[in-house]
């Protein structure tokens, strides 16, 4: 049965291409298939909202223009009133003035909600920097517990692993409880165990206490953002996920930098992980003070009843805008995961082998490609929410078109840059700036996609899901597949020296000083203070410069295959994106005139 025919008392939405683009509504509104219905079609395109609804819809589905509040809107329309929602005309958040229930720009944004997201992004910043701390100080990390590359790797893999197992539980929690309680605890818990790791002899009990980081970060990084998607709508949460999302690029540097720099000062790498449990426990208590927004706040909705969890991995399965963004956005944290642990290592191979540039010190390489690392994402987040919301206006599949096109950007100018690195410096970090700028243009546009084809009792466990999903095979494998795969090719070029592309005389020089190179290349290892370079397999001081360069070159060229991959992802989510966007405006409001029929039955009993 169509949407035309259903009774009068429960009134359809628009699509949800036609919600962001009100000349489709007046196009189809002036086809003329219902004006013996509602009227005449005419009258109804005469009489739609700003914002392109028919002035049919109670204000439950309104959102206020820049310059009339919702009440005005409200008592504009009334008179072209024929039918009524189920929540009835007058429906609005309790205790919220419908005017200000959703800003519709910066200077409407009230200080609690400033405040909020303020909190949020300060705790998304030290979330990042933890994260990096000890990739700072690896090169201490591994002298003082006289582990080997394999054992450092490690602290990454359990990290990310507990992160991973418990995201889908905090997920499911943040579902059904307290929120801010719920990241005041993890944020606790992450602080406390960091601290109480710095102070660990055992390299056995260190890594135990660096896998409890996992399991208190996860709790954050799963709910913070469903926070944001119940206070803000459209335009509005794209601004604010993008200023969320900022963390991570500016985060990540600091957690690197700050690191380095207070176990230099203090002379003793424990120091460095010191300093975020402090803003850790300051975090706590401001996450405590910020206000839980009710589900489905900004929606116009409240005090919707969760399903259950079979019922809502169910849902987000047959959802397949979620399910293909998702897999889209595991290619961008393979691609970065690899990036980032790979990068200075391979940059520094390549650009030593350039005339002139034997004497090359790794730590400035590792710190042009921090800054341009840092650059590309503060450039790239805010370039891929501008887009967004520019185009999507137009074009109701815009948001995962964007990050398919940043996904096939990307891929041939990291490309580029792995096979100019041992010619040309300065072209060099060009094309790895623009590629990974290109790259993140994904971050806060995956992170809107979730947030509107998803219903908002569900977005919690979505954002779990998507959190494993993505570490899984995402960042916590490129680095050891990357690895892997480079092994096996250094292995063979070992083997081969003919294959290699190398000219006679190194050849001759591989061959003859084998052993010299391996002792020189030992040294250097040992030396660093690297973030990468210190991470490698330590099976790589067997090979050469020549060899390491080339079989690294070979293995991140998986990199751009992945990434075109993602790109195919995203573009089979533009398919089905409108009618996933209109299954979630669709399945609020059911949820809503549901939750609405049970408080009226209540309050009749």
């Amino acid at each position: 049965m169509s949407l035309k025919h259903q009774k009068q008392s429960y009134q359809p939405l628009p699509t949800a291409a036609a919600m962001d683009n009100p000349a489709m509504i007046q196009s189809s509104g002036s086809s003329g298939s219902s004006s013996s219905e509602e009227g005449g079609s005419r009258e109804d395109v005469a009489n739609l909202s700003p914002l392109g609804l028919p002035t049919t819809y109670s204000s439950q589905q309104l959102m206020p223009s820049d310059t009339d509040s919702m009440e005005e809107e409200r008592h504009r329309l009334r008179p072209h009133h024929h039918h009524h929602h189920p929540l009835g005309e007058h429906h609005h958040i309790p205790g919220i003035p419908p005017s200000a229930a959703v800003p519709s720009r910066l200077s409407s944004v009230g200080r609690s909600q400033w405040f909020t997201v303020t909190v949020l992004c300060f705790v998304n910043l030290i979330n990042y920097m933890d994260r990096f701390t000890i990739a700072g100080v690896l090169t201490d990390v591994r002298t003082d517990f006289d582990i080997g590359n394999d054992s450092a790797g490690l602290l990454q893999t359990v990290f990310v692993i507990s992160y991973m197992v418990c995201a889908p539980i905090f997920g499911y929690l943040g579902d059904r409880y307290s929120r801010p309680w719920i990241m005041a605890v993890g944020v606790g818990l992450w602080s406390t165990t960091t601290l109480l790791g710095s102070f660990m002899k055992q390299f056995g009990w260190f890594i135990a206490f660096r896998a409890l980081v996992g399991i208190g970060e996860a709790s954050y990084s799963t709910i913070a953002p469903t926070i944001i998607s119940d206070l803000f709508v459209h335009d509005m949460r794209s601004k604010m996920l993008a200023l969320f999302y900022f963390a991570i690029p500016v985060g990540s540097g600091l957690g690197y930098i700050v690191g380095s720099k207070t176990a230099h000062l203090a002379n003793d790498w424990r120091w460095a992980l010191r300093v975020t449990p402090i803003l850790g426990i300051v975090a706590v208590f401001l996450i405590l003070l910020i206000k839980d927004p009710v589900r489905g706040h900004s929606e116009g909705s409240h005090n919707l009843e969760a399903t259950t969890y079979k019922q809502d991995i169910k849902a987000l399965v047959k959802n397949r805008s979620f399910m293909l963004s998702t897999a889209g956005f595991t290619c961008v944290a393979f691609v970065a995961g690899a990036l980032a642990w790979w990068g200075p290592s391979f940059i520094y191979l390549g650009m030593k082998m350039q005339p002139g540039n034997e004497n090359i010190v790794q730590d400035d390489v590792a710190f042009n490609f921090g800054v341009i690392t840092m650059l590309a994402g503060l450039l790239g987040v805010p370039l891929g929410s501008f887009l967004s919301q520019y185009l999507v206006k137009r074009y109701p599949t815009a948001d995962p078109v964007i990050c398919a096109f940043g996904l096939l950007v990307s891929a041939p100018l990291l490309t580029g840059a792995c096979l100019l690195v041992n010619s040309n410096s300065v072209g060099t970090y060009a094309l790895i700036f623009f590629g990974q700028l290109a790259l993140n243009l994904n971050w806060a546009i995956v992170a809107d996609i979730l947030l509107y084809v998803v219903v908002p009792t569900r977005r919690s466990t979505a954002e779990a899901f998507q959190i494993l999903i993505s570490h899984a095979l995402g960042d916590a494998g490129s680095p050891y597949l990357v690895g892997a795969i480079s092994e096996a090719i250094m292995k063979h070029l070992h083997k081969n020296p003919s294959d290699s592309g190398l000219t006679t005389e190194l050849r001759s020089m591989s061959q003859v000083a084998g052993s010299a190179i391996s002792n020189a290349t030992q040294v250097i290892t040992e030396a660093t203070t690297s973030l990468i370079e210190t991470a490698r397999s330590a099976a790589s001081q067997e090979y050469s410069d020549v060899e390491q360069f080339e079989g690294l070159q070979y293995a991140l060229f998986s990199t751009s295959f992945v990434e075109v991959l993602g790109g195919i992802f995203f573009i089979f989510t533009a398919c089905f994106i409108i009618k996933d966007k209109y299954n979630a405006t669709r399945g609020l409001q059911d949820a809503t005139a549901q939750q609405q029929q049970r408080d009226e039955r209540g309050q009749i009993a």
